[in-house]
């Protein structure tokens, strides 16, 4: 089972928003009092923060599903809904967020960086918020918007002072392990470390980290062995130590040619070097040479051989023995001296500036284009605020509808299918194609809020066909005359014998 995950696509959705409310308040002596109804609850926001005490994306490779909740629905007597809470994802320092094509959206380092992945949708309005003079109660409310989904790669860059790099079975792992207090797995073969390992070094006042990366092969900036798969973790570092095994017994391997083939695959890794947070490039960085197993006598013989040459390129080196400890005093100050060197010539961080990002002035609010052929043809209808009122309308109400037509007219649609050549009945879609909302157009925009009445009116609040006192008083004198008249006729016709039985004449 994994225990370290450095790299993971997670899909996230914001919550979406409440729908708001349409109601009427009712009061005593006032059943129609006006419109109480709220607004409906923003969804959450799922967003990507830095935490110290979180080390690996492995919750994120189990469950990679992640919805933050959404708004509540809107309530009569102004009651709104209530929020959705946002989904807070924690990350290590050091995380690259980027999209599926490989664009870097946000390189999250320092405790506390936040990144928002998917934003929530905001709630729908209720109608009292959609009241107007000449809108006084409306009899509908908008819906809520959903909230945004996004799938991004997560990827862990660690975070170091020094990358201890070299061929498998080197002595890195048993090199961090001398020097600080982590315990990495240590065996007699290749490829015994699967993971980066993080040590803590401390010489005199001087702490740095040191990072452990699984043993590089020739070919790993290509893909073979785990090179291509953690090399990622050496582009933050300050320096770069090789560790050359001087006690090999494999065939055509020995110190030098074993830095050559991991220069060349630093110099042909192509990695993330000038995201924000990145140094500069691997083949520039301090760079420090440790011979390591000098303990076994013919490998001292071969660093002492090589040591020379290797000096000879500029190169500081230092001969060591993790078995016996030997050479591990002096490393550390000299690891301490080239840290300390390179924090004091970094630069001080700085603030992330603000990033404004106006509309332009000549911005356009929507588009509309004809597409199809000659005979088969549709005018599509594409921007931010009509394809927004299109989501939050309820197609089964038609004051609303007939708002959205409004809304749609306010902004100019109509005239820009004129100028687009639409005629009566032509087919219109307005958003996404996949998702699109299809009306046949009418010019004139007869809706169903048309016909209920004039617009901002409603037939609830309507006491314009309610009888008056008069009107009552002559309903009930014109009903009472006509029983009288019914009476008078029942009578005539008794008193002239129409109701005798023959039998009994």
């Amino acid at each position: 089972m994994a225990s370290f995950v450095d790299r993971v696509v997670l899909h996230a959705a914001g919550g979406n928003g409440g729908n708001g409310c349409a109601s009427i308040r009712r009061e005593k002596f006032k059943p129609l009092a006006g419109p109480d109804g709220g607004n409906g609850g923003d969804g959450g926001t799922v967003k990507l923060v830095v935490d110290a005490n979180t080390t690996t994306l492995l919750e994120y490779h189990h469950s990679p599903h992640r919805r933050a909740t959404s708004g509540t629905q809107g309530m009569g007597d102004d009651r709104d809904g209530a929020n959705g809470g946002d989904l807070v994802l924690t990350v290590p320092d050091g995380t690259v967020v980027k999209d599926l094509d490989g664009n870097v959206l946000a390189d999250l380092v320092g405790a506390g960086a936040e990144y928002v992945i998917a934003a929530g949708g905001k709630g729908g309005l209720g109608n009292r918020a959609l009241s107007s003079p000449k809108r006084k109660a409306p009899g509908f409310a908008l819906l809520g918007e959903e909230g945004e989904t996004a799938e991004v790669e997560l990827e862990v860059k660690t975070i170091a002072d020094v990358a201890l790099v070299g061929f498998p079975s080197a002595g890195k792992s048993s090199l961090i392990a001398a020097i600080s207090a982590a315990r990495p797995k240590i065996a007699d073969y290749p490829f015994t470390t699967l993971v980066p390992n993080l040590g803590v070094v401390q010489a005199d006042q001087s702490r740095f980290t040191v990072a452990d990366v699984p043993g590089l092969i020739p070919g790993a900036s290509e893909g073979k062995g785990l090179g291509l798969e953690f090399l990622r973790h050496i582009e933050r570092t300050a320096m770069i130590v090789h560790v050359l095994d001087c006690a090999t017994l494999e065939p055509g391997r020995d110190p030098i040619s074993d830095l050559d083939v991991i220069e060349a695959e630093l110099a042909a890794y192509s990695g993330d070097i000038g995201i924000a947070g990145g140094r500069v490039p691997l083949t520039e960085r301090p760079r420090l040479v440790v011979l390591n197993k000098i303990d076994v006598p013919e490998a001292r013989e071969l660093a002492d051989f090589v040591k020379a040459d290797l000096e000879a390129r500029g190169l500081r080196v230092f001969e060591i023995s993790t078995a016996s400890h030997e050479g591990l005093r002096e490393l550390k100050f000299a690891l301490a001296e080239v840290v300390e060197k390179a924090r004091a010539e970094a630069p001080a961080p700085e603030a992330a500036p603000i990033v404004l990002r106006p509309r332009a002035v000549n911005e356009s609010k929507f588009t509309v284009r004809r597409l199809g052929g000659e005979t088969a043809y549709w005018f599509e209808v594409r921007g931010t605020r009509p394809e927004r009122w299109v989501k939050q309308t309820d197609f089964n109400n038609d004051e609303a509808v007939g708002f959205l037509a409004d809304r749609l007219a306010k902004l100019g649609v109509e005239d820009g299918l004129f100028k687009a050549g639409a005629v009566a009945g032509d087919e219109v879609r307005i958003g996404d194609p996949n998702n699109a909302v299809v009306f046949d157009w009418e010019p004139t925009l007869q809706t169903g809020a048309e016909l209920l009445g004039g617009r901002g009116t409603d037939l609830r609040l309507d006491q314009s066909d309610r009888p008056t006192r008069g009107d009552k008083r002559r309903e009930f004198t014109e009903r009472m005359d006509a029983k009288a008249e019914a009476r008078r006729e029942l009578w005539t016709e008794r008193e002239a014998g129409h109701w005798t039985n023959p039998e009994d004449s």
